[in-house]
């Protein structure tokens, strides 16, 4: 396979690839702010998550600031999902245990819960935060405990927060020192990346330099 990468390039993808967690999964219900989303996309790259799904309740397709997700966005499968029940009733049947961020008598400190096992955290509105037809379907409900004034933080620092404890666990079980994805997965992945992003980028622009 011929890729329009440098070869220096093309080996930081693999390692980029080779550390990504396919199992550790973000859904975004309804986040409308194009700065929190954005944002969550840049940590999500940094943690090595491959997979971010969203619903906007209103139907409308996320926008991304490219000024804050620094080019994350590009390393990062975001799918917007219109049936956010059945999608994670799905990850269900397949065995990923759901985590919402949701504030109830029955909710346990973010940091009791296994992330190593296959899991998808759900993070929700800036104002109301997870739907409550989400969190029946959760797992775990999760809190970040707080000692101040305010009872909340913003949805982008949350799902940071809850992130690098996943990061954390995995890390110290050795999930990122060898690969989740297939060596089948890597290359399909590096077609995408090394070749046909560069194709689709090079007839919106013009020129044809590798990068």
């Amino acid at each position: 396979m011929e890729y329009l990468v440098v070869e220096k390039r093309l080996k930081r993808l693999r390692e980029v690839l080779e550390k990504r967690q396919k199992d550790l999964i973000v859904f975004a219900d309804n986040v409308k702010n194009e700065h929190n989303f954005s944002a969550i996309i840049r940590t999500c790259d940094a943690v090595g998550v491959l997979y971010l799904y969203y619903h906007h309740a209103e139907g409308k397709k996320a926008k991304i600031n490219e000024g804050i997700t620094q080019g994350s966005h590009k390393w990062v499968f975001i799918e917007k999902v219109d049936d956010p029940v059945g999608k994670v009733k799905e990850f269900k049947e397949r065995g990923f245990q759901i985590v919402a961020t949701w504030i109830s008598k029955d909710s346990v400190d973010f940091r009791s819960v296994d992330y190593t096992k296959p899991t998808v955290i759900i993070v929700g509105n800036e104002l109301q935060g997870v739907s409550p037809e989400l969190a029946e379907l959760a797992d775990k409900k999760v809190v970040i405990p707080m000692f101040g004034m305010a009872q909340s933080l913003n949805v982008s620092v949350a799902t940071g927060i809850i992130l690098y404890e996943a990061q954390r666990q995995r890390w110290e079980k050795g999930m990122y020192n060898r690969p989740s994805l297939s060596e089948e997965e890597i290359k399909r992945i590096l077609r995408k990346w090394a070749y046909e992003d560069i194709i689709k980028e090079r007839k919106r622009v013009g020129g044809n330099a590798k990068v």
